[in-house]
């Protein structure tokens, strides 16, 4: 499976230069995964209710070109790998079929209370299979 998720580039994202900054990248990142995760059936919110968290454990990002004020990117995001424990996102950002930049983010699966890993393929059965699903898309 994957996600597309259009995002606009305000001004208060550029920097000094009239381009994005770079800190900015993983937070379209995180929108984009916030899009994708609903796209495979449940919802951030319902996921901690259900005793789940995806703390962020890395995070790469790699610039080829600037995304300047009020550019419309759209943001490509995929399952990279899953395993019980943790799921590898990577995503393009992409302006009139260019590829401007691309990163990924790992995530561990863990108990909201202890933040423990947990295993989401036992704990929550069939989000991890359209997770898996995402994977073999």
């Amino acid at each position: 499976m994957k996600c597309e998720t259009k995002i606009v580039a305000r001004y208060a994202e550029t920097d000094q230069m009239g381009i994005i900054h770079h800190s900015v990248y993983p937070i379209w990142f995180e929108a984009a995964r916030t899009e994708f995760i609903k796209l495979s059936g449940i919802t951030y919110t319902q996921l901690e209710q259900q005793g789940v968290m995806l703390p962020l454990a890395s995070l790469t990002c790699q610039y080829y070109r600037p995304v300047h004020y009020e550019d419309e990117v759209t943001i490509i995001t995929e399952t990279e790998k899953l395993s019980y424990a943790k799921i590898i996102f990577h995503y393009r950002v992409m302006l009139n079929g260019e590829l401007m930049a691309e990163g990924s983010t790992t995530h561990g699966f863990v108990n909201s209370a202890t933040f423990k890993p947990v295993n989401l393929k036992k704990l929550m059965p069939d989000f991890y299979t359209a997770l898996q699903a995402s994977v073999e898309a």
